[in-house]
């Protein structure tokens, strides 16, 4: 077991502190990226410090390029430093390699794109059962319903076996939310999640992340639209690579507070994993590819 759940109330005294001295559940401290593009150095991330705690619903705003988009990769692994470190629980994720930072985001890390990535050839409900395929976390058996359960909770259940092509924008956003969820990860990471959808329908989605965040999951979320950023209770705001201002949002307190009396989310996402991939010495090569420098 990772152990990040039982540190949940005193995780920032000093006897409560994760492996790596990180008193919050997510740490990026000092991370830069600099991409090295054909006008030179393309500095996509100037020294950003960040902290989230649990049950936090952040949103970070800004302008193309800003950064925004870059951040986010950090926090997942999709993307690595150039220097700096990006502490996530236990895991000092800068310092895995693919196979590790795989693994540990497929169990960790819900992921929920703008373009709702959703597998064409494959049903709502398949879609959602693949991230339990990829990283073997429940028994065969189970995962089908699972999976029903999860697109139940997204109000998507009677239209499980349908193809993605038949499903709306918002439908397919709810779909690609359940598969996020798959695995039961404690974190949620959307990128533009709205941007695609309608204000009606970008306010439902909003609507069930309040909801997720009640339950004690952790939420970051990248948008272009100010209004929508005012939901979460903490706003970010990147300017050329740097948070310019972290300002409060306009979620409720008493929503916030629900989170104590709500009982634990389940840990099933957690396993001794943690143990094995921080024995192992990281050996992959930093990629430098700029293919997000423009985020």
């Amino acid at each position: 077991m990772f152990g990040w759940l039982k540190k949940r109330k005193d995780h920032q005294g000093a006897n409560g502190r994760f492996r790596h001295g990180n008193d919050h559940l997510i740490e990026l401290r000092q991370v830069f990226k600099i991409y090295e593009t054909a006008a030179g150095p393309f500095k996509a991330l100037k020294g950003v410090d960040l902290q989230i705690d649990y049950g936090e619903f952040v949103a970070v705003i800004g302008k193309s390029g800003s950064g925004k988009s870059t951040l986010i990769n950090m926090l997942t692994g999709i993307d690595r430093p150039t220097s700096g470190e990006v502490l996530v629980g236990d895991t000092a994720v800068h310092t895995l390699n693919e196979g590790q930072i795989a693994v540990w985001r497929g169990r960790n890390v819900g992921v929920i794109f703008q373009f709702f990535q959703l597998l064409p050839t494959l049903t709502a409900i398949e879609n959602v059962m693949l991230p339990m395929d990829f990283c073997d976390v429940y028994a065969l058996s189970e995962r089908e319903k699972r999976a029903m359960s999860l697109l139940e909770q997204v109000e998507m259940g009677q239209h499980a076996y349908k193809l993605p092509s038949a499903l709306s924008g918002g439908e397919q956003q709810r779909v690609a939310i359940a598969r996020a969820m798959a695995n039961d990860p404690p974190i949620l990471v959307a990128d533009e999640p709205t941007g695609n959808l309608d204000s009606r329908t970008a306010g439902a989605v909003l609507e069930l992340f309040e909801r997720l965040v009640a339950q004690g999951k952790t939420i970051l979320m990248v948008t272009h639209d100010r209004d929508l950023s005012k939901r979460a209770g903490r706003i970010i705001t990147l300017a050329d690579g740097e948070i310019l201002e972290e300002t409060t949002g306009d979620r409720r307190p008493e929503t916030a507070d629900t989170l104590k009396q709500t009982p634990s989310v389940p840990t099933s996402s957690f396993s001794s994993l943690e143990s094995d991939i921080l024995a192992e010495k990281s050996t992959q090569p930093s990629r430098t590819s700029a293919e997000d420098h423009h985020a």
